[in-house]
Protein backbone atom coordinates (compact mmCIF):
# COMPACT_ATOMS: atom_id res chain seq x y z
CA UNK A 1 0.00 0.00 0.00
CA UNK A 2 1.28 3.16 -1.04
CA UNK A 3 2.67 5.94 2.14
CA UNK A 4 -0.24 8.00 1.17
CA UNK A 5 -2.99 5.66 1.23
CA UNK A 6 -1.96 4.30 4.29
CA UNK A 7 -1.97 7.28 5.82
CA UNK A 8 -5.10 8.43 3.97
CA UNK A 9 -6.82 4.78 5.81
CA UNK A 10 -5.06 5.28 8.96
CA UNK A 11 -6.56 9.02 9.26
CA UNK A 12 -9.66 8.34 9.08
CA UNK A 13 -9.64 5.28 11.17
CA UNK A 14 -8.64 7.52 14.06
CA UNK A 15 -10.97 10.37 13.13
CA UNK A 16 -13.73 7.81 13.69
CA UNK A 17 -12.69 6.29 17.14
CA UNK A 18 -11.88 9.46 18.34
CA UNK A 19 -14.96 10.98 17.11
CA UNK A 20 -16.96 7.98 18.62
CA UNK A 21 -15.18 7.92 21.95
CA UNK A 22 -15.30 11.77 22.81
CA UNK A 23 -18.02 13.54 20.01
CA UNK A 24 -20.83 11.15 20.51
CA UNK A 25 -19.87 10.02 16.29
CA UNK A 26 -19.96 13.83 15.30
CA UNK A 27 -16.96 13.58 12.71
CA UNK A 28 -13.98 15.04 14.57
CA UNK A 29 -12.17 18.15 12.58
CA UNK A 30 -8.18 17.95 12.62
CA UNK A 31 -8.26 21.22 15.34
CA UNK A 32 -10.62 19.33 18.05
CA UNK A 33 -8.27 15.71 17.41
CA UNK A 34 -5.13 18.52 17.89
CA UNK A 35 -7.27 20.01 21.26
CA UNK A 36 -7.65 16.31 22.56
CA UNK A 37 -3.86 15.99 22.45
CA UNK A 38 -3.19 19.43 24.05
CA UNK A 39 -5.34 18.02 26.75
CA UNK A 40 -4.23 14.59 27.23
CA UNK A 41 -0.37 16.31 27.10
CA UNK A 42 -1.21 18.21 30.09
CA UNK A 43 -2.98 15.47 31.85
CA UNK A 44 -5.45 17.66 33.48
CA UNK A 45 -8.29 15.43 31.78
CA UNK A 46 -11.65 16.41 33.33
CA UNK A 47 -11.17 20.23 33.35
CA UNK A 48 -12.68 22.68 32.01
CA UNK A 49 -10.84 25.22 29.69
CA UNK A 50 -11.46 28.95 29.14
CA UNK A 51 -10.92 30.10 25.27
CA UNK A 52 -7.39 31.14 25.91
CA UNK A 53 -6.39 27.86 27.41
CA UNK A 54 -7.74 25.88 24.36
CA UNK A 55 -5.29 27.91 21.91
CA UNK A 56 -2.25 27.07 24.98
CA UNK A 57 -3.66 23.39 24.64
CA UNK A 58 -3.62 23.37 20.68
CA UNK A 59 0.37 24.89 20.72
CA UNK A 60 1.10 22.65 23.19
CA UNK A 61 -0.11 19.80 21.13
CA UNK A 62 1.44 21.01 18.08
CA UNK A 63 4.97 21.68 19.73
CA UNK A 64 4.35 17.67 21.03
CA UNK A 65 3.47 16.40 17.48
CA UNK A 66 6.39 18.07 15.60
CA UNK A 67 8.59 17.19 18.48
CA UNK A 68 9.88 14.62 16.69
CA UNK A 69 10.24 15.99 13.46
CA UNK A 70 12.88 18.00 14.77
CA UNK A 71 11.07 21.38 14.66
CA UNK A 72 10.11 22.01 19.04
CA UNK A 73 12.16 20.64 22.15
CA UNK A 74 10.54 20.09 25.57
CA UNK A 75 11.62 22.59 28.15
CA UNK A 76 10.16 22.05 31.26
CA UNK A 77 6.78 22.11 33.20
CA UNK A 78 6.00 25.22 34.87
CA UNK A 79 4.78 25.50 38.34
CA UNK A 80 1.04 24.92 37.30
CA UNK A 81 2.37 21.91 35.34
CA UNK A 82 2.15 23.35 31.78
CA UNK A 83 4.83 21.93 29.67
CA UNK A 84 6.56 24.57 27.92
CA UNK A 85 8.70 23.72 24.23
CA UNK A 86 11.57 25.74 22.77
CA UNK A 87 12.00 26.15 18.71
CA UNK A 88 14.92 24.37 17.89
CA UNK A 89 14.01 24.91 14.21
CA UNK A 90 11.37 27.17 12.30
CA UNK A 91 8.99 25.78 10.27
CA UNK A 92 9.44 25.18 6.54
CA UNK A 93 6.34 27.32 4.36
CA UNK A 94 3.91 25.26 3.91
CA UNK A 95 0.74 25.38 1.73
CA UNK A 96 -2.72 24.92 3.77
CA UNK A 97 -2.82 20.97 2.10
CA UNK A 98 0.39 20.21 3.29
CA UNK A 99 0.08 21.66 6.62
CA UNK A 100 -2.78 19.63 6.96
CA UNK A 101 -1.10 16.29 5.83
CA UNK A 102 1.91 17.03 7.97
CA UNK A 103 -0.23 17.34 10.70
CA UNK A 104 -2.37 14.49 10.15
CA UNK A 105 0.96 12.42 9.76
CA UNK A 106 2.41 13.60 13.23
CA UNK A 107 -1.24 12.77 15.08
CA UNK A 108 -1.38 9.13 13.25
CA UNK A 109 2.16 8.69 14.97
CA UNK A 110 1.49 9.80 17.99
CA UNK A 111 -1.39 7.71 18.55
CA UNK A 112 0.79 4.78 16.98
CA UNK A 113 3.06 5.62 20.06
CA UNK A 114 0.49 5.45 22.61
CA UNK A 115 -1.00 2.19 21.12
CA UNK A 116 -4.55 3.86 20.56
CA UNK A 117 -4.52 2.54 17.18
CA UNK A 118 -2.27 -0.06 15.19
Amino acid sequence: MARDEQLKERWEGLQKKLSNQFADGDLMDLDAIIYIIGVQELGQLHRRFKKDHKLDLMHIAICRLLEPYGYYEFDYFDDDGWPHYKIIEQLPVLKAGEQAVLMKEAIVQYFLEKEYIS
